[in-house]
């Protein structure tokens, strides 16, 4: 049980797959007092590209991150009692277990305690919903996916699983927790609800708690990253350090970084993490608690210290969150630089040409988009004209029913370099291969329905 005035620090230790692993590591050499740091590899794309990656080979399907961080960190982790929450399990959490327990036996930790959790992946169990009656219809359109030919074209299908699930692994005592897919935030939250011992249902606490690991599960965009409000003012992003929560028992948490690094904590670098990738602030869903981040308040406290209390919570949602992934057809990408004089009148000249030269192919696509990057790219038909810019990037990208076809674009594109308006550089970055698509199906399904399926398991270092 926890004791009256005890905090628990918590690190943010990645943001995506492919993050940097240096922060972490300077995180654990020199965050003072440091019990957990969390790392979250997933997104909705990442499920889908390590499914693909399981079926190549049964052994893969985790956030290969780990096979570069763990040697590093597991022997500082050990000696300074920290202990590490990562959702790198993916499509295969047995199997990002069996690589952490061979870098572990490698260094000579014998003793080390690693937990995997199971449970979220539903791809075997969806005929079984549906004979269930739990029809998984699409949260924009209604539609069920049942009888849709999505249905057919499944890669994976994986429900959100909440903290309880990062808490009870701990309470095995393990040194390593592993997870396919949890809530972002359950990283975090999960080690609070296990130390401070909150009831399920004390919705303020773990509201409190959703924010605190909201804010961490990013990494680098709470300290200055990707800043937009401020990030001329931003220093040191070269040595980035990555965030640390000091959490006491009533939720409120002071959010600062790893000492001695770059970046910055503010109210503003706070501010616009609180409000990333939130469609309602009164109501920020998760299956832990139905959070209010409106009564959420900042408080510069010092130099990179930022106090955060005052959120408040509901009661959590019946139902979980699934994000099913599906193939929906193939993509091809290519680029063709023009330079000055004219170069927006050439690139949409020798875009008029290509869009001939495919029709004469009989070049079948669902989608066909181009755009001029440096002048038109992200704005569209918003963007500010440029007179005479020095150069644009003509950039064309099909959607086809097969491979076959998408490679028809770059056949097409390539001869304008000789053979449409002059100053065009050939394919920027050289011919690039079509790549199959990946479309995102989210649905709801009853909570006691995919948590009756979750198993926790613990191994030990020999």
């Amino acid at each position: 049980m926890s004791r009256a005035g005890r905090k628990v620090s918590i690190g943010g230790g990645q943001g995506f797959y492919g993050d940097t692993p240096g922060p972490a590591i300077e995180m654990a050499e020199r965050g003072a007092r440091l019990s957990y740091i969390g790392f979250d590899c997933l997104s909705e794309l990442t499920l889908a590209i390590l499914e693909k990656q399981r079926r190549r080979d049964p052994s893969l399907g985790f956030a290969l991150d780990i096979l570069t961080l763990m040697p590093r960190l597991l022997p500082i982790a050990r000696a300074r009692g920290i202990r590490l929450v990562t959702n790198a399990g993916g499509m295969n959490p047995l199997g990002a277990r069996d690589a952490v327990m061979a870098i572990a036996k490698k260094l000579g930790l014998t003793g080390l305690t690693v937990a995997v959790v199971t449970g979220d992946d539903l791809r075997d169990r969806i005929d079984e919903l549906f004979a269930a009656g739990h029809p998984l219809e699409h949260l924009d359109s209604g539609r069920p996916l049942a009888g849709d030919p999505a249905k057919e074209r499944l890669v994976n299908a994986n429900a959100y699983l909440g903290a309880d699930v990062v808490r009870r692994a701990l309470d095995t005592g393990a040194d390593v927790v592993i997870t396919g897919r949890v809530t972002d935030s359950a990283l975090f939250l999960g080690p609070l609800l296990h130390e401070f011992r909150w009831a399920a249902d004390d919705w303020d606490r773990v509201a409190q708690g959703i924010v605190c690991g909201h804010l961490l599960e990013c990494a680098g965009q709470v300290v200055g990253g990707n800043f937009a409000s401020g990030w001329r003012d931003v220093t040191g992003l070269e040595e980035i350090g990555y965030p640390i929560a000091e959490v006491e028992e009533d939720g409120t948490f002071v959010l600062g970084k790893t000492p001695g690094s770059g970046g910055r904590v503010s109210f503003e670098t706070v501010r616009e993490q609180l409000l990333y990738e939130v469609h309602d602030p009164a109501h920020y869903l998760t299956p832990d608690v139905d959070a209010d981040f409106s009564t959420v308040r900042l408080e510069d406290i010092g130099p990179d210290r930022v106090r955060v209390s005052g959120a408040t919570g509901r009661p959590r949602p019946g139902s979980l969150k699934v994000s099913i992934g599906y193939t929906d057809g193939w993509m091809a990408e290519a680029q063709m630089i023009f330079s000055w004089p004219d170069a927006v009148e050439k690139a949409r000249r020798a875009a008029k040409l290509l869009e001939r030269r495919l029709a004469r192919s009989g070049f079948a696509a669902s989608e066909l988009k181009t755009d001029l990057l440096g002048y038109d790219g992200l704005h569209g038909a918003l963007a500010h004209p440029v007179p005479d810019p020095n150069e644009v990037v003509l950039r064309v990208a099909a959607r086809t029913a097969d491979r076959a076809e998408a490679e028809k674009l770059f056949r097409e594109l390539v001869p304008l370099a000789l053979n449409g308006p002059p100053t065009g550089t050939g394919l920027a970055g050289g011919r690039g291969r079509p790549r199959e698509l990946y479309a995102l199906w989210p649905a709801l399904v009853a909570r006691e329905v995919v948590e009756s399926g979750v198993r926790i398991e613990t191994t030990v270092v020999a």
